[in-house]
């Protein structure tokens, strides 16, 4: 990872970028590594697999994953590790495949570039993704040279998903010696849960309308910015400006 533009005591505000369809598309990789660790660990194929698109969490993805095939109860309670430690080595298996059918979304490499150069942010990512399956989307399409992953909030730290704001938020505290909360932490996604994240969680949020959910119901789930895409970096780093310049709570 390139070293980070923000010095200690510098930093400003925090921006925390989910992954899928915010930054990169990866198709059906996901869903493939679910498909094969559940036939790894419960000895069978899986009939039906996760909704695409939602922002769950991978472990909250992977519990109705068991559920929705005939695993439940206690028999899904001793089952879930085993899953979370293989899907993220099935996913690994899949990197080429990440490199051949994802793709970068409109406008996402110029906007992580323009918030890595801006004095006074940090940025790192908080997403559903567990943290090796992030590194791996990061890595093949030269991403993490812009975020500094080491404080972000993944959901191998929490798989409620509103609490790894505040865990992002206290790393990249200890790490640049700033104080990070509600008024100076923006979230950048493009699901509802994106939007929860950030409301329950204590984040403002800049919507992006590139998933599955359209930009009205961003508007009426409660993100405080809507934008349809990632094309327009400078507008983009004016929102982040104005909601953590004097902002007070929601």
């Amino acid at each position: 990872m390139t070293a980070p533009v923000t010095s200690r005591g510098d930093a400003r505000a925090l921006v925390l970028w989910d992954i899928d369809r915010t930054l990169v598309y990866v198709g059906e990789v996901d869903r493939t590594a679910y498909r094969e660790a559940f036939a790894e660990v419960v000895g069978r194929p899986a009939e039906r697999l996760p909704a695409k698109g939602t922002g769950v969490t991978m472990p909250l993805a992977i519990r109705v994953l068991l559920e929705d095939n005939g695993v439940s109860g206690d028999e899904a309670d001793a089952l879930l590790p085993r899953m979370l430690e293989v899907v993220p080595v099935r996913f690994a298996a899949h990197t080429e495949d990440v490199r051949t059918v994802g793709s970068v979304l409109p406008g996402a490499m110029q906007a992580l570039k323009a918030v890595a150069a801006e004095p006074g942010l940090v940025s790192t990512v908080l997403t559903g993704n567990l943290r090796a399956n992030a590194l791996v989307k990061l890595q093949v399409f030269g991403m993490e040279r812009y975020v500094d992953a080491t404080v972000g909030g993944f959901s191998s730290d929490d798989a409620h998903r509103p609490a790894l704001v505040a865990i992002a938020q206290r790393r990249a505290g200890e790490r640049y010696g700033s104080a990070f909360d509600v008024g100076n932490t923006v979230i950048v996604g493009d699901s509802l849960e994106d939007v929860r994240t950030g409301l329950e969680g204590g984040a403002r949020v800049i919507a992006v309308a590139s998933g599955t959910t359209s930009a009205d119901r961003l508007v009426a789930a409660g993100a405080d910015v809507v934008l349809p895409d990632l094309t327009d970096a400078a507008r983009l780093l004016q929102e982040i400006r104005e909601l953590t310049t004097g902002a007070g709570p929601r």
